[in-house]
């Protein structure tokens, strides 16, 4: 059964800046693109070992809309939370969804 965490009203997420919430106990980068669309990844990258993927910058690379991490700048599909660069790393990616202009993580 899956649950809808309530984060923050959809007006107080940045534009393409990210912001970090607590869903279940997990840290989740979530951020808001110029288009509207709204992704949700881990905050923890696998390379530096912190949770810093929040503060990453978001961008198109390859195809994919990505966040690029601050530290060593790899870049993680915001879809899928695949690392562009290393095929075999992978951080979390959630379902997000919109009701009610609120934002909510499917956990």
């Amino acid at each position: 059964m899956t649950n809808l965490v309530k984060v923050c009203p959809v007006a107080e997420l940045p534009v393409n800046l990210g912001v970090g919430a607590l869903v279940k106990g997990q840290q989740v980068a979530v951020f808001k693109l110029k288009t509207g669309d709204i992704y949700a990844v881990g905050n923890f990258d696998p390379f530096s070992e912190a949770n810093v993927i929040s503060r990453g910058l978001v961008g198109d690379l390859q195809g994919h809309k990505v966040v690029a991490s601050p530290i060593y700048k790899h870049h993680y599909n915001l879809a899928t939370g695949e690392c562009l660069e290393d095929e075999s790393v992978k951080i979390p990616a959630y379902s997000v969804v919109v009701q009610d202009e609120y934002v909510y993580i499917v956990a």
